[in-house]
């Protein structure tokens, strides 16, 4: 194995996406490998088997794009052409992708706008001060457990906190099946609870709101400052913006991080599957109800309503379950309704399904991240 292949390989390339770029060649143009790394609007920097790169899309990539979400995201593998004697490149393919967080893009227009791309596992950001919310929480695992990665829930800032446990508890009790662990860089605590999933090759993306600490884990985790940081305003514990475009860093031990900027409001789109993850308590329970077109209102036999009367589930995480059900099936009809208009203009919708996406995440100004 040579030194270019070795040096990929510590970026996550391995023998699933050399098959897939084996399959998407053109023999009479070869291109080459990359992975993006960061993002800036219509340009991003990859890294190839020659090194780091400054690189944009063909024209024609861009005309036969039907959408945002069908551009190059940070994470994604992609197909390039090295000007030669520069240090530029052009992106003419993407690989389809194994994973993807989304959401849905800021504006009127239903359009997915892609996260991270291609990721292991998502470090669910929540900081232990006025901003900590179980149902924000719970919107978050949504859109994870959809990407097709695993959900992991830190707690940070443990060291504001007098009883991290019983946080801990909370956010256990609503994501069945998640890992939650309170973790602080000022004590240097929990470090070794986040190590198993920084293995070398394993990409992670760190996703929360805005003063969470996402900057402060990742410079904690490396052991250096590569991520600039700054503090919380105090009058309502809420941070100012520090990341301010997605990029992908390689950590001392061989993980690869991803940090994002922190998000106003996680829009959801298409996650009607996150959506049964996430709520799987409560699904199994209306599994039991005597009928089964219980809407679990004040029919008789239904055990979500037994459940709530019993107190073995949360009223505020049933009334989350309801509003992302009622969210969910509105964007679908909403998409629908685009969807038929476009066809009777003559040019097909490019939503599909998730597996069968080509899609990214097309970075324009407004893009719904938290800068403020």
């Amino acid at each position: 194995m040579n030194r270019e292949t070795v040096e990929l390989t510590k970026y996550g390339w391995n023998q699933h996406w050399q098959s897939l770029m084996d399959s998407m060649q053109d023999p009479n143009k070869p291109l080459v490998p990359g992975r993006v790394t960061a993002q800036y609007s219509k340009q991003y920097r990859i890294i190839t088997e020659t090194g780091e790169k400054t690189a944009a899309v063909t024209g024609k990539y861009e005309y036969e794009a039907l959408s945002r979400s069908d551009f190059p995201a940070v994470g994604d593998w992609i197909l390039v052409e090295p000007l030669q004697g520069e240090a530029r490149a052009v992106i003419h393919r993407l690989l389809p992708r194994a994973t993807a967080m989304t959401r849905k893009e800021a504006g009127s227009v239903p359009d997915e706008q892609v996260i991270a791309a291609n990721t292991d596992t998502v470090f669910i950001v929540s900081a232990l001060n006025q901003d900590f919310n179980v149902r924000k929480i719970e919107r978050y695992l949504i859109a994870v457990w959809e990407s097709g990665s695993q959900p992991v829930v830190l707690l940070t800032k443990a060291d504001l906190c007098d009883d991290p446990d019983e946080y801990v508890s909370q956010v256990v009790s609503s994501a069945p099946g998640v890992p939650v662990h309170a973790v602080s860089s000022v004590l240097d605590q929990g470090k070794e609870d986040i190590s198993p999933y920084l293995m070398p090759g394993h990409t992670v993306a760190i996703t929360g709101s805005s003063g969470a600490g996402k900057s402060t884990l990742l410079n904690w985790l490396s052991g250096e400052e590569i991520q600039r940081v700054q503090g919380i305003r105090e009058e309502d514990a809420r941070g100012r913006h520090t990341t301010t475009h997605r990029e992908l860093f390689l950590l001392p031990g061989g993980a690869i991080m991803v940090d994002t900027p922190g998000m106003r409001e996680l829009q959801l789109w298409d996650s009607a599957g996150g959506w049964g993850e996430t709520f799987s308590d409560i699904e199994e329970l209306a599994g039991l109800c005597r009928f089964h077109d219980c809407r679990h209102e004040s029919e008789a036999g239904c055990a979500v309503q037994q459940a709530l009367d019993d107190g073995t589930l949360d009223p505020g995480r049933f009334t989350n379950y309801k509003k992302t059900e009622k969210e969910l099936a509105y964007l679908a009809k909403k998409e629908n309704s685009a969807s038929k208009r476009q066809k009777e203009h003559g040019r097909p919708h490019s939503s599909k399904s998730r597996r069968d996406r080509r899609a990214g995440g097309y970075s324009f100004s407004n893009d719904g991240y938290d800068y403020d």
